[in-house]
């Protein structure tokens, strides 16, 4: 037991739990989990950045509490124990960002509480932070957080450039002169119903350039 090799921090096992969700495992475009805040969040860039950062802590720092005591948590009762680390974290994501960013905290509303529903934290403690030691736990919370993120921000961005005619603030169709031309902002970008039309697509464009993943 003493002789066995330890593996390595960032081998090629871990390199995988972390960029797996970022394409061909997104928890959002190929899971289809955390649909909800993806509509919601992303009608500007810089509530969607924020956004998916506090989803990367609470999904990263839960899946380590819970891969570190997986061994004393009693069967019977892990989802309790699941839902208060994880309903922990978000209090403290949700705390910091009031202190330190509360405008961005009054833009996202409820939804930053309602991370602790967010099936792909309950999915990653359930199904990976149970069986696994704390550093690939780490590892896969950040990948997933990371891979929900980025389809966060994809979508923020094409729905605040073209429906607000900006980026981050910063009025890009002002400046590029595009207005003095007759171009004009698309109001239904900012619709909820868009959002769900961008994620549609994104899907798509996914599967359609990996066709082995329309069979699963």
């Amino acid at each position: 037991m003493g002789n066995q090799e330890k593996e390595p921090v960032f081998s090629a096992k871990n390199l995988k739990l972390f960029t797996a969700p970022l394409g061909r495992d997104n928890p959002i475009t190929v899971q289809v989990l955390g649909i909800c805040s993806a509509l919601a969040v992303t009608v500007k860039l810089k509530p969607a950045i924020v956004m998916a950062i506090s989803v990367t802590i609470v999904v990263a720092f839960s899946n380590v509490i819970i891969a570190a005591m997986r061994k004393y948590i009693p069967d019977r009762i892990r989802i309790i124990v699941q839902l208060v680390v994880a309903a922990t974290m978000v209090i403290l994501v949700d705390q910091i960002l009031k202190a330190y960013a509360f405008d961005v905290s009054k833009q996202l509303s409820v939804f930053v509480g309602l991370i602790i529903t967010n099936c792909i934290l309950m999915g990653r403690l359930e199904a990976f932070a149970m069986a696994n030691k704390p550093w690939p736990s780490f590892i896969d919370g950040l990948g997933n957080g990371a891979g929900y993120g980025l389809i966060l921000i994809i979508v923020a961005f094409l729905r605040e450039l073209l429906g607000s005619g900006s980026i981050y603030g910063y009025p890009v169709m002002e400046k590029l002169g595009l207005y003095s031309i007759g171009y004009e902002n698309n109001g239904m970008m900012i619709l909820p119903p868009m959002a769900l039309i961008v994620v549609g697509l994104i899907i798509w464009v996914q599967r359609s350039r990996n066709r082995s993943l329309i069979d699963k």
